[in-house]
């Protein structure tokens, strides 16, 4: 059964990343660039929820360690989960730069614990977490690493967001 859920989130979040590239006007090389950077969040979080039941933080219920198909299913799916993300923190550091880049990465810090807590309320076959604050504090952090890794991943492959056709052009001569 929850291979099945992953694979409708996978789907929910495939609209999502078309509806990003729609409305970012993402190019080619941006959007390979978000697809970069969300194969390597998609790493970086098995990694962390493999952690995190090592450290006791979260004990989650489908078997990440124990089938190969199920992992790969897992990582499909949180890779295009980031790739809309990425394609947002361009925009915003295109607009705001560096500042409103940090003020969004630390947003996802702050929205994804409630974001997580929710879904294992919703979803409480597929695990929970540790009582305490440990756990909260794991999992912001996480967040705050894996969009700003996947975003520096995207940036690689795509360049600076300043350097994009969209990007506003000075009108003061030098």
């Amino acid at each position: 059964m929850i291979a099945r859920q992953i694979l409708w989130m996978t789907c929910g979040y495939s609209l999502a990343l078309v509806a990003a590239v729609y409305f970012t006007r993402a190019g080619s090389r941006r959007v390979a660039g978000a697809l970069a950077g969300g194969a390597f969040a998609g790493w970086f979080i098995i990694e962390v929820i493999a952690l995190g039941e090592a450290v006791g933080w979260w004990q989650w219920q489908f078997p990440v360690a124990s089938t190969a198909s199920f992992v790969s299913l897992l990582y499909v799916g949180t890779a295009i989960s980031c790739a809309p993300i990425y394609l947002i923190t361009w925009r915003v550091a295109r607009r705001y730069g560096g500042r409103g880049l940090a003020v969004a990465i630390g947003f996802a810090g702050l929205i994804g614990p409630p974001r997580d807590y929710l879904i294992t309320r919703v979803f409480p076959e597929w695990g929970g977490f540790a009582p305490g604050i440990a756990p909260v504090i794991a999992d912001a952090v996480a967040y705050v690493a894996f969009v700003a890794a996947g975003h520096a991943v995207m940036r690689i492959i795509a360049g600076p967001a300043k350097a994009g056709h969209l990007a506003r052009q000075s009108l003061v001569a030098n």
